[in-house]
């Protein structure tokens, strides 16, 4: 039998206060609970008994049997000699392996970090943070004689612990996610052999909401493909696998001294076609998931660019938003000590992507040639510094608006005179911005996390200056409103409501969903470029088709990065200066022949050239053949 702490030296008062029975605390729930509740112990040294202790769900009344033990016990107690009663002291210490405790009512309304739960069939004390009850969490929170200020000392002696701290620093940092799964839409419209594809996704990555949504947009887009030639289920279901994932801590020291750890991510999808090449984001909500849908249709726009390369995509979930200089470097530094026995010219050369910018890669440039002790195969992005002109960080939102001017064309139109709403407000948004108006183009909005701004008047280069300095000094975009009285800041709102007769989301994936694709056709939207990687979700997607807006996918309109990739890949190793003037014009033939090798596909399969599917299969269609023939000539690798 268990005794309470100190023996009879419990008093009737404790006695007789009501055991909590089921208390709310943030949003998890006490479990209901007997007497006694392990609180010091950790794994390896419970008492075989405490696990068959019952579990209920209110005070217990000791039986007339324990109670006349515990009057016998105490008796004997009384009557040995002082030095017997040394050593009885002692016994019981040595006997008993924990520190048992009513939970009651006080507490449950002062310790509400802290709940209670079953392990290993041991009811234990967890933090509601941390989720642990190990190391740090095993004193006593009511100190040893359970008093008030003992109770507090030890309370703040768990707050200030580095596990509770980076605990709840991750559940900040989460705070705006949806904690309830999200359901997976499947389409229905989709052949049977097309449909087992994406059922055997399905049942390997059940929970990867991104990389599903991403695999059926393809799978979809290869219907027809598929059902010419079987062969290619089972190159597509090796496809979906990608050949490395890599998973790993990223442990670093801010400028307080304390320790943070991150998690990172390099999913190398597939490398048939030759070396990866692919972005890092650093944001919040980076998981796995989202690393391999990047990587996916990474690999499919590197095999649509004039360039045959393979896709990898990769980052973290650190948040470099608040963080210094010194901290970034940090981090960048230790990110890359774990990844770069995997990068190099010859296997996965790394590039800017959401929370990653010239800082961040000239960071992780210098902590790689300090490993890997050459300067051969600079990631792309960083060396505007260091060897001359560069266009990396224009090249993508530079490729978008020559795109849209492509499809325009074909139309008998131009972008002069359009009005366009562009989402997001990073490098990619800014350069759309910058070439909208050199085509004589009006773009309206910008946005951020928080809502949109709107300039009736339109942007000029004198307003993106302004807009930058703001970004750059991590103010909001209503400071904008302060100072042009004709634009206006909406709060938890979304661009897509303006009138528009092209949109360019490029904030981030599944930014417009079904409501906000409904609002778009009703403000006279007629195309839409991604600029963002599967901006739209599949709902969205079914009511802009039924709508015959033209969609432009990210996986054509988006090349422009990977192009200026390369581009000054050769650069480097050919020694030839390029004007922006020149740069900027292979930038443009090399769109073009995405555009053109996309519009074939299509055709080839039996889409029309007018068709607002046209763009979208004919990208994915064109990518998979290539993909797909290097596969088959490879073999089973």
């Amino acid at each position: 039998m268990l005794l309470p702490v100190g023996g009879l030296g419990m008093n009737s008062t404790m006695d007789d206060m009501n055991l909590i029975q089921q208390a709310q605390r943030h949003h998890l729930v006490v479990r209901e609970l007997g007497e006694e509740i392990d609180l010091e112990i950790g794994p390896g040294d419970d008492d075989p008994s405490f696990a068959n202790t019952p579990l209920m769900g209110g005070p217990r009344e000791p039986s007339a049997e324990e109670h006349d033990e515990t009057k016998q016990m105490g008796g004997m107690v009384s009557q040995l000699p002082n030095d017997d009663q040394d050593m009885s002291k002692t016994q019981p210490a040595k006997r008993k392996k924990k520190v048992v405790k009513r939970w009651r009512e006080e507490w449950a309304d002062t310790y509400k970090w802290a709940y209670v739960d079953v392990k290993e069939g041991t009811a234990r004390i967890f933090c509601s943070v941390c989720r642990e009850y190990g190391r740090k969490h095993r004193r006593n929170p009511y100190g040893n004689e359970g008093s008030r200020n003992m109770q507090m000392s030890a309370l703040e002696e768990h707050n200030n612990s580095l596990l509770h701290k980076e605990a709840l620093r991750l559940q900040m940092a989460s705070k705006d996610k949806i904690l309830v799964d999200k359901p997976i839409y499947v389409k229905a419209l989709m052949s049977k052999t097309a449909g087992s594809i994406v059922e055997a996704a399905l049942k390997r990555d059940p929970h990867e909401v991104e990389f599903i949504q991403s695999v059926q947009e393809a799978v979809h887009a290869l219907e027809r493909v598929i059902a010419k030639n079987s062969h290619y289920v089972n190159i597509m279901e090796r496809l979906l696998e990608p050949e490395r994932m890599i998973v790993f801590r990223v442990a670093w020291v801010d400028d307080r001294g304390e320790t943070h750890v991150n998690r990172g991510f390099r999913v190398q999808f597939n490398q048939a076609l030759g070396p990866c090449r692919g972005g890092i984001r650093f944001h919040p909500s980076m998981n796995l998931s989202i690393a391999k849908f990047l990587g996916f249709e990474q690999t499919l726009k590197n095999a649509l660019s004039p360039y045959k390369l393979g896709g990898a995509a990769g980052g973290s979930d650190f948040d470099p938003k608040g963080k210094s200089d010194n901290e970034i470097m940090r981090f960048c530094q230790s990110f890359m000590n774990e990844i770069y026995r995997y990068l190099g010219p010859d296997k996965d050369l790394p590039s800017e992507e959401m929370g990653v910018g010239t800082r961040e890669m000239g960071y992780l440039f210098g902590q790689y040639r300090r490993l890997a002790g050459h300067f051969q195969g600079s990631f792309t992005g960083p060396r505007i510094f260091w060897s001359g002109s560069s266009l990396r960080t224009e090249a993508t939102g530079y490729g978008l608006v020559f795109f849209a001017q492509l499809i325009l064309a074909d139309m008998n139109k131009e972008l002069k005179g359009l009005r366009c709403v562009v989402s997001g407000s990073g490098k990619i948004a800014m350069h759309v911005l910058e070439k909208l108006i050199a085509y004589g183009a009006v773009p309206v909005t910008v946005s951020d996390a928080k809502g949109y701004l709107v300039d009736e008047d339109g942007f000029d280069y004198m307003k993106i200056s302004f807009l930058r300095d703001i970004k750059a000094q991590q103010r909001s975009l209503r400071d904008y409103s302060k100072t042009y009285a004709r634009s206006k800041y909406y709060d938890e709102a979304k661009p897509w409501n303006e009138r528009c007769d092209v949109a360019f989301p490029c904030a981030s994936q599944n930014e417009i969903d079904q409501s906000d694709a409904i609002n778009l056709v009703n403000s006279g939207c007629r195309i839409l470029v991604e600029g963002s990687n599967m901006p739209c979700t599949p709902e969205a997607v079914e009511v802009l088709r039924k709508a015959n807006v033209l969609i432009a996918p990210a996986m054509a309109a988006g090349a422009g990065g990977v192009v200026a990739g390369e581009l000054e890949l050769n650069h480097e190793c050919n020694l030839v200066h390029w004007s922006p003037e020149d740069f900027e014009s292979k930038l443009q033939e090399a769109m073009k022949q995405t555009y053109q090798r996309a519009l074939k596909a299509a055709a080839d399969f039996g889409y029309q050239k007018e068709s607002p599917e046209a763009l979208v299969h004919g990208a994915v269609i064109s990518a998979f053949l290539t993909i797909a023939q290097a596969m088959t000539d490879q073999g089973c690798v």
